[in-house]
């Protein structure tokens, strides 16, 4: 009976002593499980920076700031804000992804906001008309058909044509030649066999649907013209 009695005492202290430790070791365990799990989950809850919790609730330290925390820390009450963690930034507020930086508008003053942005026209002045090239001289149409007489006063050759109307043709020197019945707009080009420059003066005449063109010789390059060109409004230019 001793012997009995001794084995199954030392059974129950065995007993004893394996279900105390499973006793201690249950709390470090569930411990250990809750820490893994508020590892994983965000310490910066989206209702964080909701109302009302925005205005009432002070975040954790590393999470942006909300409304409140941030008030808190401007009067003196709260450390200010630390910056968030790798694994905030990572997971971002609310555990959703991070947004991607967003440069917001430059604010814009009012001054800046009346003023119009280059190229825009203003509201206050008429935009700017490149100028036209002012006529050289104007003649009446007659049906919107002209008479043009070239008259070469130099002593050169000069090859002249009608765009789109005639061939190029040679003007003698100290000749002349009419051009007749040509329907506008023209464009007559002209240039001196030797290569030199023309001073070309178009006048109208008297008669309504005649022009005449004199060619002198001119020493300025400036003063060289190669082109007329006549618009249906009678208007004529020289380049």
């Amino acid at each position: 009976m001793n012997i009995n009695s001794q084995k199954f005492r030392k059974s129950a202290e065995l007993f004893g002593a394996i279900l105390g430790g499973l006793v201690i070791s249950l709390p470090a365990i569930s411990q250990a499980v809750a820490q893994e799990s508020t590892s994983k989950i965000n310490p910066c809850p989206k209702i964080f920076y909701e109302e009302p919790h925005n205005s009432r609730v002070v975040v954790p330290q590393g999470c942006p700031p909300n409304a409140l925390t941030k008030r808190l820390a401007e009067q003196g009450l709260l450390p200010a804000p630390a910056t968030p963690s790798q694994e905030q930034t990572t997971l971002g507020v609310g555990g959703e992804a991070p947004q991607p930086n967003v440069i917001p508008p430059r604010p814009v003053s009012s001054d800046q906001a009346q003023q119009p942005s280059p190229g825009a026209a203003s509201t206050d002045q008429p935009p700017l008309v490149e100028p036209r090239q002012t006529p050289n001289a104007t003649i009446t149409l007659t049906n919107g058909k002209l008479n043009i007489k070239l008259v070469n006063e130099t002593a050169a050759n000069i090859t002249f044509q009608v765009i789109g109307d005639t061939a190029p043709r040679s003007l003698a020197g100290k000749s002349d030649v009419t051009l007749q019945a040509l329907s506008a707009p023209i464009t007559v080009t002209f240039e001196r066999e030797d290569h030199g420059q023309l001073i070309v003066t178009p006048q109208p005449s008297s008669d309504a649907g005649n022009l005449e063109v004199t060619f002198k010789e001119a020493t300025d390059a400036a003063q060289g013209r190669s082109t007329m060109r006549i618009e249906r409004n009678g208007s004529v230019f020289l380049n």
